[in-house]
């Protein structure tokens, strides 16, 4: 370049270079500090890992604590048949999420089973029978004390209200009759002061209960339906599993043929869906009860449900509708460049049938995953059970007392200070704290293990994503396909991206992981200021979150290309950045246009194998199929099916993400090969005739 040019904003385009053959093999390792502080940091995930499984006790999350701090149902030992946890006085608690915080200030006390009938402690001592039951719920046996000296030593509760059990703890046993509220059966009850209740009162400390019992039988519905279809829904997951093989293996020769038949299905299914939820709205005109709103309906837990509502139906034909016009426009306007993204399409399908075991490659990925996400949630569980019992000063007769609510220590409690000075106050297990360094930061260890655990999952994807670009551009920058290529590219890329790119990859993903732990903050301040921020304040959160989204995604593409530069040249990762970025922007047409209809029509052809998998898993489950009487009977129908069509999302995206890489790294070859070659007999263009000839060019001699 001569003194007086300037640079080009860019950068200079690739020039021809004929002894460039593809990815680089004389390469050196790249970003070493980087792969140094992996390799560190997963040394101290081990550390963590090993911290927080030394500390921790995942039986504070299974088993409920008594006031003790002993685990009810543990076994092994003398609580393992006492799996219930029993509170003295409900009354004191004032919601179900205090109770499920162990924070109630009453007595708690493990039991064999839930109080079934009421009884005070005064008329329980004059019948043997009642007094024998009685003394299940005491601390206990009070022998021949009074029943002041039993109260006033707390050994057992004042009354017994009839209760189920939730989550392994009583619950007043509520109902309703005649619309007044009732528990066992009574309107009211013996409180054991010698006063009559009425059992309305017992709402406040159990007012949200029903909601969450409600979520708990339809959870209990929905496992039940997955022991009734589990064979079926495998089944239908091997189905989808065989159809995305078969479609990426028709795709690898009737490319053009495919991706025309896969846009008409694709329209053909939602027109279907229109027409059905169309019907559907029409034949429930004269149901009772069809017409009322979603808003009137309400939060059901019983999603069925709403499939009774016409509005419902209505709702998914206005979706589909969109869905469709959208999908008809794009094919529209953009109908001259998806001719150019078939032709790239087909490059893709010769070059994963010269590299086939690309296919089975992301089931290492996979499983690499599978390890990381375990390790991190065994870990994040482990961490947050490593808390001590921390115990507190409860005053049982609300009289004033300067050490209400203090810690305590259970074990000298009652020959201490405070037990001398307030004679009615117990020493109670609250909740899991503790006031050392190792619990006070453990919030941050949390997010640590946060941070590792997307480090390592976008390291192991990022490695993927480089193998395969590897791969894809050996093929594509090889004069002879048969010859000069290498024996196994899968292997061969991986190894190169591992022994010269493992600091590379550690860079990128950092990056990444930084950005989604950012993420994952602003949405815990989010949480925590829910109450108290103000409109200020919520706008900015919202500003925030919507600018990190948009950062996290653009730096997905950007790392997604620099691994492709990576991958062929061997340089570090920013100058492959920039690389990749300036080779993009030199063509942004190009990107912004046809690498887009590419990915349109790759994700149009996973919508295909939902939409199938789904409609006929629909028909099936539903019992609107009269083909096969082998329909098993089902709470909820939508439930095998949600489940279908999520699987079988995943197992297409893992066929297909194969596919986009193909594309995406034959994408930047495609744009080098037009600027290193001309077509002419010393530079000739590499990319396949069908994909010259949409472009309108040629080589010469041909």
């Amino acid at each position: 370049m001569n003194m007086g040019e300037e640079e080009p904003k860019y950068g200079e385009p690739r020039k021809y270079d004929p002894s460039f053959k593809g990815p680089i093999q004389n390469r050196s390792c790249t970003d070493i500090i980087c792969c140094i502080l992996f390799i560190l940091a997963i040394l101290s995930y081990i550390v963590l890992g090993i911290l927080a499984w030394s500390q921790g006790d995942p039986r504070k999350v299974i088993y409920p604590t008594d006031s003790s701090g002993q685990f009810c149902g543990q076994v092994g030992t003398p609580l393992q048949n006492k799996k219930f946890l029993f509170y003295f006085n409900i009354l004191k608690c004032a919601s179900p999420m205090v109770l499920l915080a162990f924070q109630c200030p009453t007595t708690q006390l493990c039991v064999e089973e839930c109080p079934n009938r009421p009884l005070t402690l005064g008329t329980a001592k004059l019948v043997t029978n009642d007094w024998t039951y009685y003394k299940k719920f005491c601390k206990e046996d009070p022998g021949e004390m009074s029943a002041a000296d039993i109260l006033k030593n707390g050994l057992c509760p004042s009354m017994l209200i009839p209760s189920k059990p939730f989550t392994q703890r009583c619950f007043p046993a509520l109902g309703k009759m005649k619309g007044v509220v009732t528990v066992g059966n009574k309107t009211t009850f013996e409180d054991g002061e010698g006063k009559r209740r009425e059992a309305s009162e017992l709402l406040p400390a159990v007012g949200n209960a029903t909601v969450v019992i409600e979520a708990r039988m339809v959870v209990t519905k929905i496992f039940e339906d997955f022991t009734q279809s589990w064979y079926w829904i495998i089944l239908a997951l091997v189905i989808a599993t065989i159809l995305s093989l078969v479609f990426i293996v028709l795709l690898r020769f009737l490319a053009g043929i495919m991706v025309w038949v896969m846009i008409a299905m694709v329209l053909i299914v939602i027109t279907y869906g229109i027409i059905h939820c169309s019907f559907m709205y029409v034949n429930l005109k004269e149901t009772p009860g069809a017409n009322v709103t979603l808003k009137e309906l309400g939060f059901q837990m019983d999603l069925s449900m709403y499939l009774h509502i016409r509005q419902t139906w209505l709702a998914f034909a206005i979706i589909l509708a969109i869905v469709e016009l959208i999908v008809i426009l794009l094919l529209i306007f953009l109908r001259k460049r998806i001719c150019i993204a078939i032709a790239l399409i087909k490059e893709a399908s010769r070059a994963i049938g010269h590299v086939m075991f690309s296919l089975i490659y992301p089931l290492l990925t996979f499983f690499l995953l599978a390890i990381i996400i375990a390790y991190w949630a065994i870990t994040a569980v482990f961490l947050s059970t490593s808390n001590e019992p921390v115990y507190r000063v409860f005053n049982q007769a609300n009289e004033k007392c300067i050490y209400a609510n203090q810690t305590c220590n259970p074990a000298n409690y009652s020959k201490s200070t405070m037990k001398e000075e307030c004679p009615k106050t117990e020493c109670l297990f609250t909740f899991y704290g503790g006031e050392t360094a190792y619990h006070k930061y453990l919030i941050v260890l949390q997010f640590y293990n946060l941070f590792l655990f997307f480090w390592c999952a976008n390291f192991v994807t990022a490695l993927g994503q480089m193998t395969l670009a590897g791969a894809f551009a050996s093929y594509y920058w090889a004069f002879d396909k048969a010859q000069d290529m290498p024996a196994c590219p899968v292997f061969a890329s991986l190894g190169r991206a591992l022994r010269y790119h493992t600091g590379s990859l550690a860079f990128g993903s950092l990056i990444l992981s930084i950005i989604q732990v950012i993420r994952v903050l602003l949405e815990y301040l989010d949480h925590k200021l829910k109450g108290a921020q103000n409109k200020f304040a919520k706008f900015l959160l919202c500003c925030l979150k919507c600018c990190f989204w948009c950062l996290e995604k653009f730096i997905k593409f950007l790392n997604r290309n620099a691994y492709i530069m990576v991958a062929i040249y061997g340089k570090n990762f920013c100058v492959s950045a920039r690389d990749a970025f300036f080779l993009l922007m030199r063509n942004v047409i190009r990107v912004a246009v046809l690498d887009k209809v590419t990915d349109f029509l790759l994700f149009l052809g996973k919508l295909l194998i939902v939409g199938l998998v789904g409609v006929i898993s629909f028909f099936f489950f539903s019992g609107r199929s009269k083909v096969l009487d082998l329909v098993p009977n089902l709470h909820y129908y939508w439930v095998p099916i949600l489940t279908i069509v999520i699987g079988t999302y995943f197992i297409a995206h893992g066929f297909f993400s194969v596919y986009a890489m193909c594309v995406d790294t034959l994408f930047l070859c495609f744009l080098e090969d037009l600027e290193r070659n001309d077509g002419s007999e010393e530079r000739r263009y590499l990319m396949s005739d069908s994909l010259l000839k949409v472009l309108g060019k040629k080589n010469q001699g041909k």
